[in-house]
């Protein structure tokens, strides 16, 4: 899919009034490195990369796929009582609503609108549920549930490690880097729990295709 970016170049943000005979400043250095003491004069305010393509094919295809990780998450109190089948609703949940939000705000810096509702398109080929399956975790209780929901969910995150290592790899923008990195190691960390979790359930029948 081509992405025709208009004003999708971030405003540069103002640089922090030059060193004078205030307080030291410290700028911040790698990862763990020793912060410095800016000297007279320099200038130490942020210069961000510029927004690519990348960025927003990532924000644009992330928003769908969280929202249907949320509407997976919202069948599980009516449908399931085990504890770690709820937990991990709440992760989710807790997660991932303020970064849909976060993704909304930053597209519409760009004058580029959010996807309208459940588009999934852009998504397509990470680990998305077909309505098909979708249908059969609402029709699921109990155990059944719990296994659906956890297959369905494991191959989702993995789409969505898979989303934000490639936005690593190509994107530039500061905001949707970091976002990026917090969905990689987030959602790898929970993949690892389901599986934990899934050894502990009854094996579950093929899923619909």
């Amino acid at each position: 899919m081509t992405f025709a970016l208009s004003a999708c170049s971030q405003p540069p943000a103002p640089d922090i009034p030059a060193v004078g005979t205030e307080a030291p400043v410290l700028v911040p250095a790698s990862p763990g490195a020793p912060a410095r003491t800016a000297t007279p004069g320099e200038r130490v305010g942020p210069s961000p990369a510029p927004t690519v393509a990348a960025d927003v094919r990532f924000a644009e295809a992330m928003i769908p796929h969280h929202r249907q990780a949320l509407e997976m998450t919202a069948l599980v109190e009516a449908r399931t009582t085990t504890p770690v089948i709820r937990a991990l609703a709440r992760s989710i949940t807790a997660a991932q609503t303020p970064e849909i939000r976060s993704m909304t705000v930053w597209l519409a810096e760009l004058g580029r609108l959010a996807p309208a509702g459940h588009d999934h398109g852009a998504a397509a080929g990470y680990g998305m549920a077909t309505e098909q399956q979708l249908n059969a975790l609402r029709a699921a209780k109990g155990a059944a549930f719990d296994r659906l929901f956890l297959s369905l969910m494991t191959r989702h995150h993995q789409g969505a490690v898979k989303m934000a290592g490639e936005e690593l790899a190509g994107g530039r923008d500061y905001r949707m880097r970091l976002l990026a990195r917090d969905v990689y190691s987030g959602q790898s960390i929970e993949i690892e729990r389901m599986r934990q979790a899934a050894t502990t359930l009854p094996p579950l029948p093929p899923l619909p295709s």
